[in-house]
């Protein structure tokens, strides 16, 4: 699954890497669809179940687009390629969205795809925790340092504690490992549809504290990115692409047993459809954007609280965020 890297934002020209592979209309008529590069946030996983049955309904083919899909080699780079217009979309998360726009990299969100956080700080329900003080003097564990600073501090702070009680420890990514060895007591950073599936496969019970219940405020937890110059240049293919996708979504909800089929076949990957893989599936299913009208004031609170915690050093105009293609 992919992973909330929150690190520096290097600008410049890079590389294009990972796979690509192009979908073409069997139909008269094909030579004329419009080419798109698509980049995904990181290798196939569930949270890309609407984009593979778009793929597989025909829904970009319908709306006269040619998808090239991508896979990156590294995290990093679909905010990157997007910026410099190596891609003309990619898949990314709203918190570095606005982190980007705050070093100076012309990116915006354009469309939705899982409209709700997913990160969390979890734990073993066998470890006795059950609000943010039990928290108080035991160790926690963290792949990477921003973000999830902040959301412990907010979240620690909500139930009248301090986060300087905390014992932090790195362990990389290995998170799940961490947890279930008892290096650690609990995990930030951890997605309620990724390690909290594998770690309740291990026969484990697990407990979460979801930063937005915590004074945390909402985010878009995946959103569609494209940089400035290609929603200047090309609004109209753009917005043809951001409502396959939410067609994608809508199928993905009316018949998820097809759709997780599609995601299987197109991926062109069979160890896809495991027992993991399926169970992650269904714990995102309620999660994926209902809409793809972005709302001002999600932005901005968001905006504002990583401003607040010192994550960017000033706010972001709002209106260089996102842009509504779609009503």
């Amino acid at each position: 699954m992919r992973r909330l890297g929150w690190v520096a934002v290097v600008i410049g020209i890079v590389v294009a890497v990972g796979t690509g592979v192009s979908w073409r209309a069997h139909v008269d008529g094909a030579a004329s669809l419009t080419p798109l590069t698509f980049m995904l946030d990181w290798f196939p996983n569930p949270d890309h179940v609407p984009l593979y049955a778009a793929i597989g309904e025909g829904y970009f083919t319908q709306a006269g687009l040619r998808i090239t899909l991508q896979v990156p080699a590294n995290a990093d780079d679909p905010l990157k390629l997007a910026a410099v217009g190596r891609v003309d979309v990619a898949v990314n998360y709203e918190p570095n969205v606005i982190l980007a726009r705050a070093q100076g990299l012309p990116v915006r969100s354009i469309g939705l795809l899982v409209g709700q956080p997913l990160t969390t700080v979890m734990f073993l329900r066998s470890s006795g925790i059950r609000s943010p003080k039990d928290l108080v003097g035991r160790h926690v564990g963290f792949a990477v340092t921003g973000f999830a600073d902040a959301m412990m501090d907010q979240v620690m702070h909500s139930d009248g504690a301090s986060k300087a009680n905390l014992k932090m420890v790195n362990v990389g990514f290995d998170l799940v490992p961490a947890l279930l060895s008892h290096k650690v007591d609990a995990v930030v950073g951890a997605y309620r549809n990724v390690e909290r599936v594998q770690i309740e496969m291990q026969g484990q019970t697990v407990g979460m504290f979801e930063p937005e219940k915590y004074g945390v405020p909402s985010f878009y937890e995946l959103v569609l990115i494209a940089n400035d110059r290609t929603v200047a240049s090309r609004p109209a293919v753009l917005r043809r692409f951001v409502q396959a996708v939410g067609r994608g979504i809508a199928f993905t909800e009316a018949h998820p047993a097809e759709a997780f089929r599609q995601y299987v076949r197109e991926a062109h990957d069979p160890k896809l459809n495991d027992a993991f893989n399926r169970r992650s599936f269904q714990a995102t299913l309620p999660y994926f954007a209902r809409t793809q009208a972005q709302l001002s004031s999600r932005w901005e609170d968001f905006n504002l609280w990583l401003a607040a915690q010192k994550v960017i050093p000033r706010p972001v105009p709002v209106n260089q965020l996102y842009t509504n293609l779609t009503p």
